[in-house]
């Protein structure tokens, strides 16, 4: 290191860039340099840890100014020069702190100040076991590959430097047995090589983990998602950092895992709206997993049967390369369920369950197959009202319904989290009378258990999973077959084997039809393609009954014919005609105050001081769809451009001219954003 004794520390502070230390006689003597280390450094009357990003032998400050670095931390490796170029760059893209990026890409137990049992906790992390397979753990045997998935294994393993793919497959591919022979040629080749695969939710995580150690005995697998214990994370983290862990299988921070022998990433159910982290740093894990996989010269592959509009404009353009799988992977065990649409008119009763799902569940039943209804939305009922004067129970800080839980008569916010027992009466006029409008899943539970009375009916949502395993010991139970019926919401869609559900159902499919999100109708085909594909896993002949007003809808008609190519290549050209994303790009400045007036005019100020840039546009601030949450006032600004060049430059000076105002408004920016 010769003389450079100052030392540039990143720190989760908002600040741009690092701050000079001084790094004393312990950084001039440490031989293997101190780049890439952390170190606990001094700010103000705080001591935090940082991470040395630059060394060098003078500073651009008054060396007595400058505060002796406290301690380098010495005893892990040292973060690589690629990690710090990922976390750079998505500081950069994202419009954030560089700091703010890479402090918390690191679990929290190695962002702690060592206190003095720090290195016996720092070994015992060593040498933590890996996480024991749940009971049921699939077997490590491997499947035969039909020739769609054998050509698509040859291709991906024969792929050298940066090589994007899309791997589209229609649910029952075997997508994911092609993952893992692709990840089993690239980790054979190579001793040391390692492999990320993502995935969108933390209760897929478990069972792809499962199925992975079994796969893979010989190789290290650890699992990586925020629902890990805080050493279990540190553990898991540590041996990927040191090379012990040559897979990892996690949720969207694992994005930001240190890899450093990392030669392939696959993004499994790239479409799904949760690789989109939705506070803080929003960044996009799966926009991460290319950009991480094009530094590194490695090939990347995305899967889904409904890949998002993005990444297919990206594959009709020949900027992905496109593999297809049409096939079912093996037509013994999987069928395709017949689609039926059912339009309920006015033959529904209270149950809100049209005649002929009804028979159907009835018929299911009989046959001792297990069924499986569908509606994401949970409690009993949207709303209370009272049928006298018309009151509802809108939740006091937030500008949206409480909804109500009938097992404990409360009212609860599922955005802000307030609750309230259910008033006797109505608090406006007196009435007694009030009644819950709409259905959740507690009220759906309700009707089939009387619709079917002895069966096994089991509901599966956030509010039935909340203590720890529950959601585990719920689908185990299913998949042991102690289940008739299965009620739940979005958490029983996605990834999950049921091998006896012979009958899907889906209610109030209509939800998202009218929705002001212009990604709402991209979202719903693919929630829909997901929870169909429960059924038919057996080898036996199933069915999707979906309940909806609209029969006639586009979506609907393309969802029956299962042509999703089709769809989607309707949906691209629309965006484009209404330039759109992916056709244009955007960013969206939201501003949060105790007014809605203080928010417009923050947002009307900001409009201001951009001036006139060229090739970027700024609308008129408006009213956040939500406008308060959790009594706080919303407002958004969008600002767009045709190409990203022009939109990053003008939101890196504009952005660092309103943090320069210091406004007592509290405004976040979000680049490529979710929802608008």
């Amino acid at each position: 290191m010769g003389g450079k004794r100052f030392l540039q520390v990143l720190l989760d502070v908002p600040f741009e860039g690092a701050l000079d230390y001084d790094g004393g006689a312990e950084a001039l003597t440490l031989a293997a340099g101190v780049i890439g280390l952390r170190c606990v450094v001094p700010l103000g009357r705080r001591k935090l840890v940082g991470l040395v990003v630059g060394a060098a032998e003078h500073s651009a400050l008054d060396e007595a100014r400058i505060k002796p670095v406290s301690q380098v931390l010495a005893d892990i490796e040292p973060l690589n020069a690629h990690w710090f170029a990922l976390t750079r760059f998505a500081a950069d893209y994202y419009q954030h702190p560089w700091g703010e990026v890479a402090l918390p890409a690191l679990p929290p137990a190695l962002r702690q100040l060592p206190g003095p049992r720090y290195a016996s906790t720092l070994n015992r992390l060593r040498k933590l076991p890996a996480l024991t397979a749940r009971e049921g753990t699939p077997s490590g045997a491997r499947v035969a590959l039909n020739s769609e998935q054998a050509a698509c294994v040859e291709q991906l393993a024969a792929d050298a430097g940066f090589v994007p793919t899309l791997l589209f497959g229609v649910t029952g591919s075997g997508k994911t047995e092609v993952y893992l022979s692709a990840i089993e040629r690239r980790l054979d080749a190579d001793p040391h090589a390692q492999a990320l695969l993502l995935v969108p939710e933390i209760n897929l995580t478990p069972q792809l983990e499962a199925q992975v150690r079994a796969r893979f005995p010989a190789f290290g697998v650890v699992a990586l998602h925020s629902g890990l214990a805080a050493g279990q994370r540190a553990s898991a983290w540590l041996a990927a950092h040191e090379g012990r862990a040559r897979v990892v299988v996690g949720t969207r921070l694992a994005v930001f895992a240190s890899l450093p022998r990392l030669a392939l990433v696959v993004v499994d159910e790239e479409h799904d709206p949760s690789y989109k982290a939705g506070e803080g740093v929003r960044y996009s894990a799966r926009d991460l997993a290319v950009k991480r996989a094009q530094m590194l010269g490695i090939p990347v592959v995305l899967g889904s049967a409904t890949p998002s509009i993005e990444t297919w404009a990206h594959a009709r353009s020949g900027r992905y390369r496109l593999l297809t799988l049409r096939q079912r992977a093996t037509t013994e065990s999987w069928i395709a369920p017949t689609i039926e649409l059912v339009d309920p008119g006015a033959a529904v009763d209270a149950s809100g369950i049209a005649p002929p799902i009804q028979q159907a569940l009835a018929a299911t039943l009989q046959q001792r197959e297990q069924s499986l209804v569908f509606l994401n939305r949970r409690g009993y009922a949207p709303v209370v009202a009272c049928e006298a004067c018309g009151w509802l129970s809108n939740c006091p800080h937030c500008a949206a319904f409480a909804v109500f839980h009938k097992p404990d008569r409360t009212l609860r916010c599922h955005h802000c989290g307030w609750s309230a027992t259910v008033p006797r009466a109505c608090p406006t006029c007196g009435n007694t009378a009030l009644r819950g409008v709409g259905r959740g899943t507690q009220r759906i539970e309700e009707a089939v258990q009387q619709l079917l009375p002895g069966a096994r009916v089991l509901r599966i949502d956030r509010d039935s999973t909340r203590r720890k395993d529950a959601a585990a010991d719920a689908f185990d139970a299913v998949h042991r077959g102690d289940v008739d019926v299965l009620v739940g919401t979005q958490m029983v869609a996605k990834g999950h084997d049921f091998q006896n559900v012979a009958l899907v159902v889906v209610l109030n499919a209509d939800s998202q039809l009218a929705s002001h999100d212009f990604r709402a109708s991209e979202r719903l085909f693919a929630t829909l393609v997901q929870v169909i594909g429960r059924a038919g896993r057996s080898g036996r002949a199933s069915r999707a009954l979906l309940q909806t007003r609209y029969p006639q809808h586009p979506l609907f008609a393309a969802l029956v014919r299962q042509d999703y190519a089709a769809f989607a290549d309707t949906l691209l050209a629309q965006r484009e005609r209404a330039g759109m994303p992916p056709a244009t790009h955007q960013a969206l400045l939201t501003a949060e105050a105790s007014t809605l007036e203080a928010a417009i005019d923050f947002l009307r100020l900001a409009v201001e001081r951009a001036g006139a840039p060229t090739g970027v546009t700024l609308y008129d601030p408006v009213p956040m769809a939500m406008v308060r949450r959790a009594g706080i006032e919303r407002a958004q600004l969008l600002v767009e451009a045709a190409r990203r060049g022009p939109l990053q430059t003008f939101l890196r000076a504009w952005l660092q001219d309103l943090r320069a105002q210091k406004s007592r408004i509290r405004w976040q920016i979000e680049v490529d954003p979710a929802e608008i």
